[in-house]
């Protein structure tokens, strides 16, 4: 991607990464248990007992106490907290006309390597999600409330519950922030043979298009439906609202383009591999040797990338409804 000094970097990035691990979670349920120590209101008993269960488990009470721990790892998965889309009887809330204007793309950039430059260019990515998402939502008379990015390593509160780097990026409704442990990165490149700049911009367009069905109301209507069905089919409803964050990925990809001329050779290139490589069937079939259809919350390889590709070639938000298809 085409980015240089001058380039605004978003004022919306919240730097977590010195706090460490930023609570004490026990395993079992998504993201483990947070607790919260000290001036939570626990007694003297409690902390007493915490602290010897952290000691038998081989954990230091005082590195939790002063912040410590963290630390990245774990299998890499796209998040699986609440989010939504609409149902078929609804008008489609996303029917808005692009962005005009185009410009050619050229020449071909590294992916940052270093975390300080992973931070500048994503704030950089966040600066180019706000601007063109301010512009679309004004032209159907709606404000944009731009979403704050978190940088976290390891563990950190939300209002979703524990945020786990072994999650993946993730976005929470409940406090409309986005969530990255930089970590996640090196870990697409090592296991997934993901890498380049706009395959992390891309990872970073998803989250944020997520913030805009929660600004549209898809979110909730989606979650209230899911709320009335059972695990498969809400898995199924789940599928379509992860492959419509990748539309609105791509159709970010385009609009950004059009007035900013960011894509260079090879870029889009970069994005499909990094939809193909994180669909549902190709991190099932590494990590488990098969695959689970029912399963699924994400997508296969094939969807992401036709949904991602969607966007991308149209730039127009109604072209995203992954609702009202029988063609995922």
């Amino acid at each position: 991607m085409r980015y240089d000094q001058n380039d605004r970097e978003s004022k919306n990035v919240e730097d977590r990464r010195s706090e460490g691990g930023g609570g004490f979670g026990f395993p079992g349920g998504r993201g483990g248990i947070q607790i919260p120590v000290g001036g939570g209101g626990f007694s003297l008993t409690t902390l007493l007992i915490i602290g010897a269960l952290m000691l038998f488990m081989g954990i230091n009470p005082l590195d939790v106490l002063l912040g410590g721990g963290g630390g990245g790892g774990g299998p890499v998965q796209m998040p699986q907290l609440p989010r939504a889309e609409r149902t078929a009887t609804q008008r489609n809330p996303t029917e808005i006309p692009g962005l005009p204007g185009s410009r050619p793309p050229a020449g071909q950039a590294q992916a940052p390597s270093s975390e300080d430059d992973m931070k500048v260019f994503i704030g950089r990515v966040l600066a180019d999600t706000e601007d063109v998402w301010k512009n679309v939502f004004s032209g159907f008379g709606k404000n944009y409330k731009e979403p704050p990015l978190v940088l976290f390593s390891g563990m950190t509160r939300t209002a979703c519950g524990a945020g786990q780097a072994q999650m993946g990026p993730f976005y929470c409704p409940l406090d409309q922030k986005v969530y990255i442990d930089l970590s996640f990165y090196e870990e697409m490149r090592r296991k997934f043979n993901v890498s380049g700049d706009f395959a992390q911009a891309y990872v970073v367009a998803h989250e944020v298009g997520h913030h805009v069905q929660t600004l549209l109301g898809i979110a909730e209507k989606v979650q209230e439906l899911k709320g009335r069905t059972d695990e498969r089919t809400g898995n199924q409803i789940q599928v379509r609202m992860e492959l419509q964050a990748d539309c609105l990925a791509g159709v970010w990809a385009n609009l950004n383009h059009q007035v900013k001329n960011r894509l260079q050779p090879g870029d889009v290139e970069e994005a499909l591999n990094a939809a193909t490589q994180i669909g549902d069937d190709m991190i099932q079939r590494k990590m488990t040797g098969r695959v689970v259809p029912d399963a699924f919350t994400h997508g296969t390889a094939a969807q992401r990338v036709r949904w991602f590709r969607t966007g991308l070639e149209s730039g127009r938000m109604e072209t995203c409804d992954t609702f009202n298809t029988s063609n995922l």
